[in-house]
């Protein structure tokens, strides 16, 4: 069996718009940068739209990754999504409608990233705020990461707005193993930014993942940057 040793991180850009209320994308790609991830799932990211081409693009291009945006809905006539991005090749891309009735519209991602001797599936992740449509889009969710046709250690991060254990976090555990952040950090909240009370974001996997180490960044750029603190993970992973 061959290792590969990866640095992924989940992170709610909240629209490049900081707890001071200003949008700059390049404010988060400087604290993306100083993780120096190899894999980032980002959400709320602006795309490209008629007057310009979005903070997807500005991001990618100020860390030198490629990327690829599911688009859920638009935001002043901007594609609005999520967005992965990646150092490693990325061979495979879908998406997931999460969408429940009248609400906002929500999705899922998925890139096939090829890391080496093997492929890493990265399943990113937006859910939405009322409890039912959570216990919706977990089932469907589950349902989509098990699908085995895809093949490979499958790895499924995000802001599933879920602050303490509830029905989706007890239907994805029953399918997915869940990270514990208890081991890692003495402070596991990761929203707001600037005040973390809440534990929205997580990471399940499935196949031969180890989670060696989570970080949790509290600089005080990180803490202006975005609502949400981004969730760093150092996982191996087997071949």
């Amino acid at each position: 069996m061959r290792f590969v040793d990866l640095r992924i991180v989940t992170y709610n850009i909240h629209r490049s718009r900081g707890m001071d209320r200003r949008v700059q994308p390049e404010r988060i790609a400087e604290v993306l940068a100083t993780v120096n991830a190899d894999i980032i799932a980002l959400q709320e990211v602006i795309g490209p739209g008629p007057s310009g081409s979005g903070h997807a693009e500005s991001i990618g291009a100020a860390l030198g990754m490629g990327w690829v945006m599911a688009p859920a809905r638009e935001l002043r006539r901007h594609q609005f999504g999520n967005v992965v991005l990646s150092r490693f090749p990325i061979r495979d891309h879908a998406q997931h409608d999460l969408s429940w009735e009248h609400s906002e519209p929500r999705n899922s991602q998925r890139a096939a990233i090829d890391v080496g001797p093997g492929r890493v599936q990265i399943y990113n992740v937006h859910f939405g705020t009322a409890l039912r449509e959570r216990r919706y889009q977990a089932g469907r969710l589950a349902t989509w990461v098990h699908d085995r046709r895809v093949v490979g250690p499958k790895i499924v991060l995000g802001d599933f707005n879920e602050w303490a254990r509830g029905l989706a976090s007890d239907i994805l555990g029953e399918r997915l193993r869940s990270v514990d952040l208890f081991p890692h950090v003495k402070r596991r909240r990761t929203y707001p930014g600037f005040f973390p009370l809440l534990h929205l974001d997580h990471i399940y996997y499935l196949g031969n993942v180890e989670i060696r180490h989570i970080s949790l960044p509290r600089t005080r750029l990180a803490k202006m940057a975005s609502d949400h603190l981004p969730l760093v993970a150092e996982i191996r992973l087997g071949f």
